[in-house]
């Protein structure tokens, strides 16, 4: 999550950041990766995993910055909007994050959106639920904007 390295490395933080079905758990740890299997029409744990590999390329997936929804410090992170589809197999990626960046006091909004699939989003258009997402995911950065303090 580059608002994580961001922090690490000491630069001004960003007044939000909006994340629509992310990939948050490289250990594919989360409950919903079974729970949802056959349910999500694009990915599977087994697909994801495949797909993992290469870009782990050998690298432990229980890096901070490849799961932060289970193993990083998310203190310091600007408010953050998580957005995913109740289908997703990746659902508890941002469920877990949810919960453990509210634990640690960031200011975070959830939004599950039933039956739709992964970045459901990119169906504008076509799919009033992504119009939706979309215009709040607009409303939620003009609003961080309009209350970020001025950067330096």
């Amino acid at each position: 999550m580059a608002a994580l390295a961001a922090r690490d490395a000491g630069l001004p933080r960003p007044a939000g950041v909006v994340a629509f079905s992310p990939g948050l758990d490289a250990t594919r740890s989360g409950e919903s990766m079974t729970t949802k299997d056959g349910i999500d029409p694009l990915f599977t744990r087994q697909s994801l995993v495949r797909l993992g590999a290469h870009y782990l390329a050998g690298q432990d997936p229980r890096q901070p910055l490849l799961s932060p929804a289970v193993h990083a410090d998310l203190t310091g992170l600007p408010p953050l909007l998580l957005r995913a589809g109740s289908n997703e197999v990746l659902l508890d990626d941002s469920t877990r994050l949810a919960t453990r960046a509210a634990g640690a006091g960031v200011d975070v909004i959830l939004d599950v959106t039933a039956d739709v699939p992964h970045v459901f989003q990119s169906f504008t258009g076509s799919l009033d639920e992504a119009d939706a997402a979309l215009d709040r995911a607009g409303r939620f950065m003009l609003d961080r904007l309009a209350t970020a303090p001025a950067a330096l």
